[in-house]
């Protein structure tokens, strides 16, 4: 499989669970993480998910900005996501496969700080607008 953003080779990485072992796929690049269907929710809730996202906060935010792309799993063009809670956090999903962070957007999506809140309390004042 290939990033969706920068095209390179994607390499599955297996995580051991109490309900059983979760596999996601992180680019060996750019460091972005695809997780299939249900992988993300399951990861977010637990603690060796820290050591998922390896990748640049900077590398993720430049790549944020390119936003149309196609699911790996089935080429079909991806949905533009913005978590409903952290609304700063801005990902891409396809309906039938799974969805893709780009890197350190996955650890912002699992932890929410006060810094979070205010920061998603200026976005909507300035969306106001």
């Amino acid at each position: 499989m290939h990033c969706p953003k920068c095209q390179s080779e994607m390499e599955q990485h297996s995580l051991s669970t109490l309900s059983g072992k979760v596999e996601i796929d992180r680019c060996t690049s750019c460091h972005g993480i695809w997780f299939d269907i249900g992988e993300a929710e399951v990861l977010k809730e637990k603690w060796m998910s820290d050591y998922i996202d390896i990748g640049d906060r900077a590398t993720g935010l430049k790549h944020n900005e390119i936003r149309d792309i196609d699911c790996p799993r089935c080429s079909k063009r991806m949905l533009q996501m913005t978590d409903p809670v952290q609304t700063h956090i801005q990902y891409e999903a396809c309906e039938e496969h799974g969805m893709y962070f780009d890197a350190g957007e996955f650890t912002d999506f699992k932890y929410e700080t006060l810094m979070d809140i205010f920061r998603d309390f200026v976005f909507a004042l300035r969306k106001k607008k």
